[in-house]
């Protein structure tokens, strides 16, 4: 198993790398040219700025039995069809179950911005400690059943 985050802007970075370190993960953090990352645990990949360079390469990269730490609705759902992992920055993880749900969500969000006069709604509310507790916890507990599916 690896872990691959879609870095840009991504908040959960540091944590992400902790709990890998714990139980030995490899990450790769991947971002275009526009961000500047460094690590003393992760391999950084730099991708080409590009509409969706990053995406596009997270999911060529990725495969059965990694995990995919995105914000990214669609870049989850692909990665799902290769057999991998998903979590949400929110510490929600994306599931064969959910992400199409989550999908409609995005399209009829974007459908509302769209209609608005502003084309744009409010953003997320800030991240809070508390936020980032609840993603940690939420990640080592899906470390733990990848890892256990894969001892099946």
């Amino acid at each position: 198993m690896k872990i691959f985050v879609d870095a840009d802007a991504c908040p959960v970075v540091r944590i992400t790398e902790k709990i890998a370190k714990k139980y030995s993960i490899p990450v790769i953090l991947l971002c275009d040219t526009n961000h500047l990352l460094n690590s003393d645990y992760s391999e950084i990949k730099i991708i080409g700025a590009g509409a969706d360079a990053v995406d596009i390469a997270l999911v060529n990269l990725c495969g059965k039995g990694d995990l995919v730490v995105t914000q990214d609705y669609g870049v989850a759902a692909m990665a799902l069809g290769k057999g991998a992992y998903g979590i949400h920055q929110s510490g929600r993880w994306y599931t064969d179950d959910n992400i199409e749900s989550m999908l409609n969500e995005r399209y009829m969000s974007k459908k509302a911005r769209m209609a608005s006069a502003k084309n744009h709604l409010k953003g997320p509310k800030k991240r809070t400690g508390e936020d980032d507790k609840r993603f940690a916890e939420s990640l080592e507990k899906l470390i733990l059943k990848i890892r256990e599916n894969n001892n099946d």
